[in-house]
């Protein structure tokens, strides 16, 4: 089983972001690369390189007026006289259908849904060798290569078609989907990320060939809030395409193992033809955010049941934030997923 990272995706390193009103250290630090990394060779996997795709299967996902923004907006922020050193919004629209901002200020609050994603002069390059990791990944699941992981930082499942938030710029686990669907008729995305993945959702939410099923801590008090609740099915030609399980805050292994058992008979009766799973391991007990309270072994436990899906899978890097047991997380989840697959 190999995996996929570009070296560029370390160039990122934003410094804060606020946290209930307090600055805060932004926890999705360059650290995390490593420890990562460290936790899928322990599993066995061998690293290879993404090749370059072009903007080709990003622009499949994200808007052109959305990457225009995020490949120009540093430069042109660093022009106002005593801005910040990194992008950061101060307003927002009420509403997203209205007439399109000049202003760097103005398209920033346009496209940036909160504060825990600033864009500094090397975020647009580490989100594109990101994205380009999680391409890669589909493409070698395409090509019979068996199922690979795509270690991608900064994560995406909260990006929008064309909106950044959460630490997250592309989406790269609907663009891996997206990817995917070339060569298959129909694709389900399983995220197991502490947070919702409202971004996926919200890309998804009215298509019938692109599944999106969620594990994550309920959002009634818990990031995203306005997103990620269990009556939220889909719309349009995708109603009945969108699946949420929220889980009461500290929910541990049985109540996570009880929801993706719902969630991997979703996927069966949908019967798709590859898989991305959206891999967060900050469900942990230990990580700094605490929603929810799964073991190391239960991330083991968690592998061995994805691994019964009846089809090819790119599992896709999310959250799961720098903490001592990280790199056992992620070895733990890639050993019980490699092993019950026999790969």
């Amino acid at each position: 089983m190999k995996f996929v990272f570009h070296e560029a995706q370390r160039r990122h390193d934003p410094k804060h972001f606020l946290s209930s009103g307090a600055p805060q250290p932004n926890p999705e630090a360059p650290e995390r690369v490593e420890r990562l990394r460290a936790g899928a060779q322990a599993a066995g996997l061998e690293q290879v390189q993404p090749t370059d795709h072009g903007l080709g299967p990003i622009a499949a996902v994200h808007s052109p007026e959305y990457l225009s923004f995020l490949r120009t907006i540093h430069e042109r922020w660093r022009r106002i006289p005593e801005a910040s050193a990194e992008v950061v919004p101060n307003i927002h629209p009420d509403r997203r259908d209205l007439s399109y901002p000049a202003s760097a200020v103005g398209q920033a609050g346009y496209h940036m849904a909160d504060t825990a994603c600033p864009i500094s002069a090397e975020t647009w390059q580490s989100a594109y060798w990101s994205a380009q990791t999680a391409v890669q990944a589909a493409l070698m699941v395409g090509e019979d290569d068996g199922s690979v992981y795509a270690l991608s930082r900064p994560p995406g499942h909260h990006a929008f078609a064309d909106l950044a938030g959460g630490f997250c710029f592309l989406n790269n686990s609907a663009i891996a989907a997206q990817a995917l669907r070339r060569s298959h008729q129909r694709v389900a995305i399983l995220d197991v990320d502490l947070h919702h993945g409202n971004g996926t959702q919200g890309i998804f939410y009215a298509r019938d060939d692109v599944l999106t099923v969620s594990i994550h801590a309920d959002p009634v008090r818990f990031y995203p809030f306005f997103w990620g609740h269990a009556a939220e099915r889909g719309e349009g030609p995708g109603l009945g395409y969108n699946l949420n399980l929220p889980l009461p805050r500290g929910s541990g292994d049985d109540a996570f193992l009880v929801a993706l058992d719902a969630a991997l008979a979703r996927i069966a009766a949908f019967a798709p033809g590859a898989v991305v799973i959206a891999l967060g391991l900050d469900a942990f007990e230990g990580d700094p955010f605490g929603g929810l309270a799964v073991s190391t072994d239960g991330f083991r436990r968690i592998g061995e049941r994805c691994a019964a899906i009846a089809a090819p899978v790119a599992i896709v890097q999310e959250g799961g934030y720098v903490c001592d047991e990280l790199c056992d997380n992620l070895t733990a989840f890639l050993s019980g997923f490699r092993d019950r697959a026999g790969l």
